[in-house]
This record gives C-alpha cells, sequence and structure tokens, in this order.
C-alpha cells in the first residue's frame, strides 16, 4: 500500500533510539525525507548512516528540544536544507515518575519542558508552513497514562495529559488547513529504559519483558517497529478524514478507549 510519502519531509524529536529510531526508518522506507533530532550525536549518526545504507534519505540533529533556541534552530535546519516541513512527529522524552510528595518544582518543570513545551514550540513553528501547502500532519506520541493515570504516575501521566488535550485543540483550529493532528498513547514498549531497569536487576532483559508481558492481554511486550506503523499511517494520506484522535497501542492494557 502507497502511503503517499514519496517527497515529504518529516521531522521527528527523539528520533535516536527506541520509538522515535523506528518511525524515522519506516517514514523514510514509505519514501518520506525524515530529519531526526536528539541530544546525543553518536547515536543520531548510527541511525542517519542506517537509513542512508537503506537507501532512504536523513538529515541528522543534535539538538536539545526542551529549550525554546534549540527548537527553532531545528526548525530554522529543516528549512534550509528542503524548504519545508510536512511532518512533525513529537516523540521526545521518557517517563519521569515517583511519590507526589518527592516530585520537585524542578522536576516538574522539566517534564513540562521535554515534553510539552517541545510540542508546543515545534508545532507553532511548523504549523505556518504546512499551511503553506494545506497540507500538514502532526503526531504527538503520549501514553496510556494520560487517560488513566495510576499513583505515583507524576509527572509523565499530567504533562502526557495535556498533549492529549493539545492534540484535540490544534486538530480544531487546524482542520480547515488540512493539518491534522492525532496522537499515539503508547502502553508497555522494548525501549532502552527497560533494558536499564533489568540490568540494575541483575537479570536479562528478555526475562523482565517475559514477567510484564503477562500483565498485558495480548501477552507480550510492543515493539517499536509496531508503533511505528501507525504513526507511518497518521502521517499519511490514508489517514485524511483522521483529526483530533488518539489509538492505544498497548496490547489492550489501557480500561478506556
Amino acid at each position: 500500500m502507497d502511503l503517499g510519502l514519496k517527497n515529504r519531509v518529516a521531522l521527528v524529536t527523539g528520533g535516536s533510539q527506541g520509538i522515535g529510531k523506528a518511525c524515522a526508518i519506516k517514514l523514510a522506507e514509505e519514501g518520506a525525507t525524515v530529519v531526526i533530532a536528539a541530544r546525543g550525536r553518536e547515536l543520531l549518526d548510527q541511525v542517519a548512516a542506517e537509513i542512508r545504507a537503506a537507501g532512504g534519505k536523513v538529515l541528522a540533529i543534535a539538538a536539545d528540544v526542551s529549550q525554546d533556541a534549540e527548537c527553532a534552530r531545528i526548525i530554522q535546519e529543516v528549512l534550509k536544507a528542503y524548504g519545508r516541513i510536512d511532518i512533525l512527529i513529537n516523540n521526545a522524552g521518557t517517563s519521569a515518575t515517583g511519590e507526589f510528595e518527592s516530585v520537585t518544582d524542578k522536576d516538574w518543570q522539566a517534564d513540562f519542558d521535554l515534553k510539552l513545551f517541545a510540542a508546543i514550540r515545534l508545532s507553532r513553528l511548523a504549523i505556518p508552513e504546512m499551511r503553506k501547502n494545506k497540507w500538514g500532519r502532526i503526531i504527538n506520541v503520549t501514553n496510556i497514562g494520560a487517560k488513566q493515570p495510576k499513583a505515583k504516575s507524576m509527572p509523565t501521566t499530567v504533562t502526557r495529559a495535556a498533549g492529549l488535550a493539545m492534540t484535540k485543540a490544534l486538530s480544531k483550529e487546524f482542520a480547515a488547513d488540512n493539518i491534522l493532528v492525532n496522537s499515539v498513547c503508547i502502553g508497555l514498549i522494548r525501549a532502552g529504559q527497560h533494558e536499564r531497569k533489568a540490568a540494575k536487576a541483575g537479570i536479562p532483559v528478555e526475562e523482565l519483558y517475559e514477567k510484564q508481558g503477562k500483565e498485558v492481554p495480548l501477552g507480550r511486550v510492543g515493539r517499536a517497529e509496531e508503533v511505528a506503523n501507525v504513526v507511518a499511517f497518521f502521517s499519511s494520506e490514508a489517514s485524511s478524514y483522521v483529526t483530533g484522535s488518539s489509538v492505544n497501542l498497548d496490547g489492550g492494557t489501557s480500561a478506556v478507549m
């Protein structure tokens, strides 16, 4: 199935590993020109080399999206290189959780800057460029806790819930410009943070995944590539009548739609 992504320019934040890397690879496979942004240059270059080796087009930008000036620089570099931006995947951020009384103001601000304000700033900069061509896609990667927060799940569940509210509001404000805004709410997905958790516990990561998978109705932990498939759909012509929506990508874990 041709997703209609050839010659589209897609920016993926947190694009050096995990879900961001998988999204970048998938979009490049579908013919999009991909820009990946993350803080670590070494991992970025590795992903870029992998995409180029497979015949894809990619630009790697080392930047910290929690900083206002860095968001502006990313968009400037994208426009300088390609003259347009069609797709924005706001993916940067890992899960930050703790007991409410232990989460400091600094922790709260850092989480809002990385997960919410990065998406706000990049969207605000990208939307005028999308409006020029009457075509745009913004996909916000959040998590199922945004809809159904658990105890000791802050600040992540609060910042992600704000991301869902922004998704819905933007979808309505820019629908007339054919800028579609959707969200993917992830559950347990194989990621570096789980590998670090396994190493800290002194167990093989597959043993951890097997244990975690028992908590998922489908019986396993999801893969980053499975998230990328849904992100590619939201990025494509195939999603032309879908905006303001969120998909739970959690193997059936969430109790809410």
